[in-house]
């Protein structure tokens, strides 16, 4: 995780986030330009997400699932008008991009996907999402038509040609995507947190919800691929998850799905 030094102007923030951002060193922690996202390095330290109207929801229902069931850190506030404002607690430890985590690749590469299978193996009945694969293949379409399309690099066998080729896939296959699984639905090594070695809690869920299985184990696998830059990872991977749960040309629709944001 990166942190980027800034000064605010507490007038741009609603009132409810004053408290904890008066007297506060903040600092710039955002990786996408659809949300930004400021630490703020007082107490225990918090994180404050902002996006556009009604793009948080999702996310703010996820993290207190996930939080009920000891898996993220606490929501402390989520207000939605002209924008989304979503407060968390800071998770402990650090994610898995650390370079005392990127330095034991193999260490590495067991962990996340242990976790994962314990994230899959979690009953969901109670979970709030429970469509998230109708979501995700709604998406999927609407990009198509919208001509959206981004050939996902990993690896030259994965590569799709054009957006019809990657879509066709999909459409050949959407009666394959299950929704029996509770996902992360972005396992990405900046979205899961360790001390000391150990999982600590997920972060940015999202995209979480009840879905398929593969989402997940896709993202992890790309993951591996692209912060150690080598796919040498892919099969111990799936290997340390448990290949009973794995339909590999799943991993190959997903892919395809992705092309599409």
């Amino acid at each position: 995780m990166i942190l980027k030094p800034i000064k605010i102007d507490l007038s741009q923030y609603p009132e409810e986030f004053h408290r904890v951002l008066c007297g506060a060193q903040v600092f710039d922690s955002s990786c996408s330009p659809e949300a930004r996202v400021i630490y703020i390095d007082k107490g225990d330290g918090y994180f404050l997400k902002s996006a556009a109207a009604g793009t948080l929801s999702d996310e703010a229902q996820m993290n207190r699932y996930f939080n009920s069931k000891g898996l993220a850190p606490r929501v402390l506030e989520y207000l939605s008008g002209e924008r989304d404002w979503l407060l968390t607690e800071r998770a402990k430890g650090s994610d898995c991009t650390s370079a005392q985590y990127l330095a034991h690749p193999e260490k590495l590469c067991d962990t996340l996907a242990e976790i994962l299978r314990m994230l899959h193996d979690i009953d969901y009945v109670d979970c709030p999402v429970k469509n998230r694969t109708e979501t995700y293949l709604n998406t999927v379409d609407d990009n198509y038509r919208q001509g959206v399309f981004g050939p996902l690099k990993y690896g030259e066998e994965l590569a799709f040609s054009s957006a019809d080729e990657a879509w066709r896939l999909v459409d050949d296959n959407r009666a394959t995507f299950a929704q029996d699984t509770l996902i992360h639905g972005d396992y990405c090594l900046p979205n899961v947190m360790l001390e000391g070695g150990r999982f600590s809690a997920f972060i940015d869920l999202g995209n979480g919800g009840v879905g398929d299985r593969h989402i997940d184990l896709f993202w992890g696998i790309w993951t591996l691929w692209y912060n150690l830059h080598t796919d040498r990872y892919a099969s111990r991977f799936l290997d340390a998850y448990g290949r009973d749960r794995v339909e590999p040309e799943m991993l190959r629709v997903v892919h395809a799905a992705e092309t599409f944001g």
